[in-house]
Parts: C-alpha cells; structure tokens; sequence
C-alpha cells in the first residue's frame, strides 16, 4: 500500500459503507505499462457531473470535507470528487470557470510559463448532459455555452494525438490527475498512483483509457475522493473541484 493510500483510509476509518451492493463502482485501480491509476467513469445522462469552487458564504471550498459538508446541507450524499483545473492563491480558478451556465472566470489564452501555458491548453465542459474535452483554441471557435466548464494545461491528447510538446523520452515524473471524454461520450478521470511522465500520462488516456482528447487537471497536489475506493485526500486546500453525488 503507498503512503498516499495509508493516509485515505485513516481518513476514512469513521466512514459508513461506501455504496448501496446494488449500485455499480464508478471507480477502480487499473494498471498500464508499469503504473497504477485509479480510474473514476462515469455516463454523464445518468450520472450528473457539477463543479465547485466557492461555498454560500463565498469563500473556497478547498477540501474534499467541506465539499461533502455543504452538499449534505442540500440532502446529497458526494460520492466522488477529484481537484479540476489551476488555481490561484487564493484558490480562485486561473482560466475559464462556469457554475451553472454563470461565467465566473473568463477564458484565459495568454502566454506565459508553467503547465497551464504549454499549449495547447484546452477546457473541460459539461452541457445538457453531455461532456467534451476541447482544445482552447476549438471551444472559442465552436461559440459553445457550456452549464459547466474549467480551464486547464496542457492537454494530453488532441484528437488522438498526444501533445507536440510531449518528450517520450522525458524524465520529469510526477504524480498526475487528469479527464479525457471517449467517442461514446463516458467521462473519465484519471490520477496516477506513482510518479508519471507526460508522455506516460497521455499514453494512458489515449490508449487504455480510449479518449480522444484528454486534459492534464494538475500534478503534485493531485487528489480524489471516492467512496468506491474509500479514498479521501486532504493534502493541501484545492480550488475548482468537479463531483458527483447520490440524493439521500
């Protein structure tokens, strides 16, 4: 077991069960070309994905237990939760950020360093019960108007090709999180159990995972929540959070 597994399940020693036996696991641990991945999918005409970011009192969410907290107020149970997308240090998205159709972050397609810069950057969106994953550059041309949306970088693959900029000889390894959407429209969210490449990461996606297009969320502070795998991480505060939930 790693330690990050050791530390959700002391997390975790207080939950109830995690599933009714009759309801399907969402989430499993697959193993590709050396690596393990915990896999999180989900068919978003039945399963509704929402993001969160900022509580009622309009201050950040910033750990999966507080996200848990304010949904129970509402009479949902959360049952998974991954980090999605940059943020600030004030936890506050760095791009494009839309909760319920509400823009409250504009697109941002800037030059400038780090992950989110390596572009081509690209969105994640949820829309009248579908997802996608799209290129930056795509989604401002296909004048969409998503009911959710984040912005992050760079993507993995595009449209079936992992990013130009990728080295398969790269040795920069972290441990990584990211989403890709299949051609049958089941989304699909990804976080690495050991340190990984980019090119490993996008390798993943494209061709275990099937996405065609594929969006790296963030590396290092990388985290999920998922009652399948009795799985809580509360290393450092997040900002945008994508989730899913049962009603009581």
């Amino acid at each position: 077991m790693t330690a990050r597994n050791t530390v959700a399940v002391l997390l975790l020693a207080l939950w109830p069960m995690a599933m009714p036996a009759a309801a399907q696991s969402a989430c499993s641990t697959e193993e590709h070309e050396g690596s393990s991945f915990d896999v999180c999918r989900f068919d978003p005409t039945r399963q509704p994905l929402e993001l969160y970011n900022l509580g009622d009192d309009g201050e950040p969410i910033a750990t999966f237990s507080g996200l848990a907290q304010q949904l129970a107020g509402d009479g949902k149970r959360l049952t998974f939760a991954m980090n999605a997308g940059m943020f600030d240090d004030k936890l506050r998205p760095i791009g494009l950020y839309v909760e319920h159709g509400q823009t409250q972050k504009k697109l941002n397609r800037r030059n400038g360093y780090g992950n989110f810069h390596l572009k081509p950057n690209g969105v994640f969106l949820l829309e009248n019960g579908k997802a996608a994953v799209m290129e930056t550059e795509a989604f401002v041309k296909s004048g969409r108007k998503p009911e959710f949306a984040t912005q992050s970088g760079p993507m993995l693959v595009i449209n079936g090709r992992i990013h130009p900029k990728f080295s398969e000889s790269g040795t920069s390894a972290k441990v990584r999180n990211g989403v890709g959407v299949t051609a049958s429209g089941e989304v699909v969210f990804a976080l690495s159990e050991n340190a990984v490449t980019f090119h490993q990461f996008a390798r993943f996606f494209r061709d275990a995972l099937g996405t065609p297009n594929a969006l790296f969320l963030d590396g290092t502070i990388s985290s999920l929540y998922s009652t399948d795998l009795r799985r809580n991480d509360g290393y450092l505060p997040l900002g945008p959070m994508v989730g899913a939930y049962e009603v009581k």
